[in-house]
Parts: C-alpha cells; sequence; structure tokens
C-alpha cells in the first residue's frame, strides 16, 4: 500500500525588486507630493504676502517669530500627512500605498500577513535610515527576500499582489 505524502501547500511569494519598488515610491511622491506642494505653496504665499508688507525697520521681533512658528507648523503637518499616508496605506486592507497598489504590490509581514499600523508606522520611521546615502534602499537589489534595510528592522517584505 502506497502512502501519499502530504504536503502543506505554500504560495508562493514573488518579492518585488529595486526597480518597480522606485517606480511605486515615485508615484506616491507625485500622488502625495501634488496636493501637499500646492497646499504648501498657497500657505507660503500667505505668510510672505502678510510679510511683505513690513521692512527691515518696521519688522518687530514678534513678527518674525510669528512668520518663523508658521513655517515650523506647516512643516509639521506637511510631516504628520505624509507619515500616516504611509502609515494608514500600508497597513490598510489594501497593505499597500497608491504607488503600490497601481503597480501590484503589497507590503506584508514575513509570513504574508497584513501589518498592524504601528509596524508600518516604525517601517516609515526606519525608511529615513534607509534614505542614508540610499544604501539602506540598494539593499533591495542584492537580499534573497529584495527587502531594504527598513523591511529588515520592520520584519516586512514587498511581494507582487495577485489581485
Amino acid at each position: 500500500m502506497e502512502f501519499a505524502e502530504l504536503t502543506k501547500h505554500e504560495e508562493k511569494k514573488e518579492y518585488a525588486g529595486f526597480w518597480i519598488r522606485a517606480a511605486a515610491y515615485l508615484i506616491d511622491g507625485i500622488i502625495v507630493g501634488i496636493p501637499l506642494y500646492a497646499i504648501y505653496f498657497f500657505i507660503t504665499m500667505l505668510i510672505m504676502g502678510a510679510a511683505n508688507g513690513f521692512s527691515d525697520e518696521t519688522l518687530s521681533d514678534s513678527d518674525s517669530a510669528a512668520l518663523i512658528i508658521g513655517m515650523i507648523i506647516l512643516f509639521l503637518i506637511t510631516f504628520i500627512a505624509v507619515t500616516l499616508y504611509f502609515s494608514l496605506m500600508n497597513s490598510s486592507k489594501w497593505q499597500a500605498t497608491l504607488g503600490k497598489k497601481l503597480i501590484g504590490l503589497k507590503v506584508t509581514d514575513l509570513e504574508g500577513k497584513r501589518i498592524s499600523f504601528w509596524r508600518a508606522f516604525g517601517r516609515f520611521f526606519a525608511m529615513y535610515l534607509s534614505g542614508i546615502f540610499y544604501i539602506g534602499y540598494i539593499m533591495a537589489a542584492f537580499t534573497e527576500k529584495k527587502q531594504s534595510l527598513h523591511d529588515l528592522i520592520a520584519g516586512t517584505v514587498v511581494v507582487k499582489s495577485r489581485n
């Protein structure tokens, strides 16, 4: 009597390489960047327009401080918006930012499951480490699972989605 060997069916993951991920990131930059830069430009023009009525002699210390604080607040709003975009989208049911979704990629944990918001949040901040001389991003071209430094830190992979 022959016994059939039972094997666990494991879906073959197709890891996303450096160039396809770079294309997705470029699309995200356009999707997020254009609206944010439009808002940033509009508010900057309002701030600078208000400052235009002042000369060196009439611009008080409190006016200068208000302009600086306004620019800092604008930077923080932009930073928070971008952080939330990447963290919320990568942890959503899509498991992808709009750029990744358009190209057909998704972010998973090492077991292929959806990542939590906090893991996506940590992954986003680890991207700053990847950005140092871009070495962390380039690692995706050389690692077995095509992981960048921020993927290794967060325990994630970017795979081609079947949808």
